[in-house]
């Protein structure tokens, strides 16, 4: 079940050594997909690339600025070009910051919009030509839980607000879409032990932060990518315009 043999995947933002992106990435190859992997970081992007090779996966990696629009048009000119089409995107690019409201400068909101919402948005655009020509794709956003609670995890009122964005902007979406065979659907995680907080945690930390989830600990990027392979499978195909929390507990619908 969820194989992905000859499927071709393009995964934002994955080029961090601990980050959800790089097992997403890793996860879909285990699965057989072809991963164009992308990120502002190329040289992370060329190491987790190197890494889904070492598996014996064709992989590409591209550096790209999700709110750069050249960057977003050459990467699915180079991924149609080596891989001849585009079956399943990632929108994991994100990028957070804790501070208050009466902290935030305009220039702090617009950069976190621009990343996390609009990044998602003209990557999305993009790929849906070939999507929408071939009558199949999965559109993947990897939201937050911040999202769906109104914060009280990590991150601004700011980042609250694009991660809830990236919900609503999936569901929309999915009705424009599906009847075309193109399912949209976010997956919402917790607290996970990445770096984009600025680094993992201690142990004792962790332990601190997690006090009032009831798994009593963070989750793991593989958990976070076991979710989407599901959502990029044949077998989700009757899914679409939803969100999976993936939180321990710490928010239930």
């Amino acid at each position: 079940m969820f194989e992905l043999t000859d499927k071709v995947a393009i995964v934002t933002g994955a080029g961090s050594k601990r980050g959800i992106g790089r097992s997403i990435v890793l996860g879909l190859a285990e699965q057989g997909a072809k991963v164009v992997v992308c990120d502002v970081d190329f040289d992370g992007a060329k190491a987790v690339a190197e890494e889904v090779e070492k598996k014996g996966v064709e992989s590409l990696a591209v550096k790209v600025d999700v709110i750069n629009e050249e960057d977003i048009n050459q990467l699915v000119e180079k991924t149609i070009k080596k891989f001849g089409k585009i079956d399943i995107l990632v929108n994991n690019a994100g990028i957070t910051q804790p501070v208050k409201v009466l902290d935030t400068t305009a220039e702090d909101w617009d950069r976190i919009m621009d990343v996390n919402l609009k990044g998602s948005f003209l990557c999305t655009k993009a790929v849906l030509p070939s999507m929408l020509e071939q009558k199949y794709g999965r559109v993947i956003n990897v939201s937050s839980v911040s999202g769906k609670r109104g914060g009280g995890v990590f991150g601004g009122a700011h980042y609250s607000a694009s991660k809830a964005g990236m919900l609503a902007f999936a569901k929309a979406l999915s009705r424009e879409v599906c009847p075309r065979g193109i399912t949209v659907n976010s997956v919402a995680p917790g607290l996970v032990a990445t770096d984009i907080r600025g680094g993992v945690e201690s142990q004792e930390k962790q332990k601190e932060m997690t006090a009032d989830i009831p798994c009593r600990r963070m989750g793991k990027p593989e958990e976070i990518a076991a979710t989407v392979c599901f959502l990029a499978s044949k077998e989700a195909g009757y899914i679409t315009g939803e969100d999976i929390d993936i939180n321990g507990g710490s928010h239930m619908d």
